[in-house]
């Protein structure tokens, strides 16, 4: 796995990529704002779903190489997040904030979402290994709320979307798997007779 970290960090950018070539193509459709929005937004809660993933993939595997994939996986998902509120705060609403603040009281998938933000933050900030040491086992407790951040993530998209549940349904679906992935479940046929 000598070239896996950069080419990971390939695949985590061909995303932008194509972004930015849509948008140099004049390809986001009539509101090229929501369009990028909700790309972006997309793509963290992808690269979200992707890190939690890679833990029950490293235990149905064998394959404990896949953990190194893990940080760098989570910050790209905190980098698209960033660029959605980002693109939100500044192109969406022009850093109007009383607009802003409206928002957020008049909509909760809005609310849920700056909350999920909110609680990134930190994770991203502590996800060195300095931290990692100056933390100790605070530092897997506050890494839990990772779980959290996803399920406000997905809920921020099923509020959102008002028609067609399916795109957001696949995220929640998915979501469902990785957190049952994590609960120890009895094992059976392996006890006594």
């Amino acid at each position: 796995m000598r070239y896996g970290k950069p080419l990971v960090f390939l695949l985590c950018l061909l995303p932008l990529a194509l972004l930015g070539w849509r948008i140099a193509a004049g390809r986001l459709g009539a509101n090229p704002v929501e369009a990028v929005l909700h790309f972006t937004g997309a793509w963290g809660l992808r690269l979200l779903l992707v890190t939690l993933a890679v833990t029950p993939l490293r235990r149905l595997t064998g394959r404990g190489w896949l953990l190194r994939f893990r940080r760098m996986l989570g910050l790209f998902a905190f980098f698209y997040v960033v660029l959605h509120v980002a693109v939100y705060l500044v192109l969406d609403r022009g850093l109007a904030w009383e607009e802003i603040v409206t928002d957020l009281a008049k909509r909760p998938y809005i609310m849920v979402g700056f909350a999920a933000f909110v609680l990134l933050v930190p994770l991203a900030v502590t996800s060195t290994r300095g931290w990692v040491r100056r933390l100790g086992r605070r530092w897997q407790l506050l890494h839990r709320s990772v779980y959290l951040i996803a399920v406000l993530g997905v809920l921020h998209f099923l509020w959102l979307v008002k028609a067609d549940l399916r795109e957001p349904l696949i995220y929640a679906a998915v979501l469902a798997v990785l957190l049952a992935a994590r609960v120890p479940w009895p094992r059976l046929g392996g006890g006594q007779n």
